[in-house]
């Protein structure tokens, strides 16, 4: 008779290694989530502000006109920045990402164009559009 080994369980832990994970204690992940949430509320902040800025400029070029409304709706990635008119049709004006703030030219109503247009965080871009912010998104555009 021959006798087989004996089967061997090999055990989760022996493939992993302590030294591969990076370790962060619980203080740590509460003060980077504090920050995370600080920027994203300026990401919002800043939305609503390019908001305004859309309103002005409508306003401005078409004085005696009901101004359309610009609105934020916010999905999973992204803050969407919808145009209203006054007989209710709604299109995407903008993609904003909530942890980044890049602004992105929307592709559909539900997807963003591949390019990065401006960021919101960084201050000569955030301004940047804010100048040249029109109702109808050609600053959008790449040139």
């Amino acid at each position: 008779m021959i006798a087989l080994p004996n089967p061997t369980r090999t055990l989760y832990t022996d493939f992993s290694s302590d030294n591969d994970m990076t370790t962060t204690s619980f203080a740590d992940f509460v003060a980077t989530q504090d920050a995370r949430n600080k920027i994203q509320l300026k990401i919002r902040e800043y939305c609503l502000m390019l908001c305004d800025a859309l309103v002005l400029d409508f306003t401005t070029n078409h004085p005696n006109s009901d101004p359309y409304k610009f609105y934020i709706e916010s999905g999973r990635k992204y803050h969407k920045i919808i145009m209203e008119t006054d007989c209710g049709s709604r299109s995407v004006h903008a993609f904003v990402d909530k942890k980044t703030g890049e602004v992105y030219k929307p592709a559909s109503f539900k997807a963003p164009a591949k390019h990065v247009r401006y960021n919101l965080l960084m201050i000569d871009s955030r301004e940047q559009c804010f100048e040249q912010a029109d109702w109808a998104g050609g600053y959008l555009y790449m040139k």
